[in-house]
């Protein structure tokens, strides 16, 4: 799994838990609807950090607890 990959199915599962569309994230962070619907496509490859802080900051959450999964620290490494 990639990282983006997993950064889209963290924000898929904390939505999930609360009951929130891609829509509502959007509007609760500040950003538009297209910033989370290309962060969710799997296409895309790349996503801010200030995208990932701005979606916490809309989520209550910290970037700490956001990345504190056994997803994130079971991501391979990028250097190849």
């Amino acid at each position: 799994m990639s990282v983006k990959d997993a950064v889209a199915a963290r924000f898929e599962q904390l939505c999930r838990e609360r009951g929130i569309k891609n829509n509502e994230l959007a509007t609760l962070a500040g950003v538009t609807p297209s910033t989370v619907y290309s962060m969710m496509d799997p296409t895309r490859r790349d996503v801010s950090v200030i995208t990932i802080k701005k979606l916490c900051d809309g989520l209550g959450i910290t970037l700490g607890a956001f990345f504190s999964t056994p997803e994130f620290d079971a991501l391979e490494q990028e250097i190849k």
